[in-house]
């Protein structure tokens, strides 16, 4: 238990820096730019990369800063690009994700495993449950109506964003991308 809320505290602290804030503006970015490229399939499937900055800011910051940046990335985008009515269940269940990949990601090894672990996690909670009741909630759809097309598109949705986020890391990772970011930050902490 003890190792748990030191995921949350030491995450808490990563918020505080400003090469944090600068990383995070600097996926937020990417995020919003991956979003434009997104593939709407009727009103309730949309097929898009945009979350993969947001499981690398919960990889290199943890739950907190994960949590906060998904949820206010949501906003963001709506913002940018509305689409549907704004419903703040969907942002708390963005949070979510941030959160649950920070807990999975932060301060661990990656591997392929972890990730697909991580990611049908997030997605039978966030995906497939809980944005299929914001999306019964807020059209009057049945709840079992929306339910076997949103899983059907998350089952196969898994392994492809598993295997890009597992690569893409991996070859951040290699080039030094993670290490000087995370190099830079623990020389102004000390």
């Amino acid at each position: 238990m003890k190792k748990f809320v030191t995921l949350f505290t030491d995450s808490y602290r990563e918020l505080k820096s400003v090469r944090t804030i600068t990383a995070a503006a600097m996926f937020a970015a990417v995020a919003i730019i991956l979003d434009m490229f997104s593939i709407q399939l009727g009103s309730y499937i949309k097929i898009t990369f945009s979350s993969i900055p947001n499981g690398i800011i919960s990889y290199l910051f943890g739950p907190v800063v994960g949590g906060l940046f998904s949820g206010s990335l949501d906003v963001l985008k709506y913002l940018l690009k509305p689409t549907g009515a704004f419903f703040p269940g969907f942002t708390l269940v963005t949070a979510l994700a941030g959160i649950l990949y920070g807990i999975l990601y932060y301060r661990k090894p990656v591997t392929l495993r972890r990730i697909l672990i991580s990611k049908l996690v997030v997605m039978l909670i966030c995906n497939v449950l809980l944005n299929t009741l914001c999306l019964s909630m807020l059209y009057g759809k049945g709840f079992m109506v929306l339910l076997p097309a949103r899983a059907l598109k998350n089952l196969v949705m898994w392994p492809i964003d598993s295997m890009i986020f597992y690569t893409l890391l991996k070859t951040m990772d290699s080039i030094g991308v993670f290490r000087t970011i995370r190099s830079a930050h623990l020389l102004r902490t000390k």
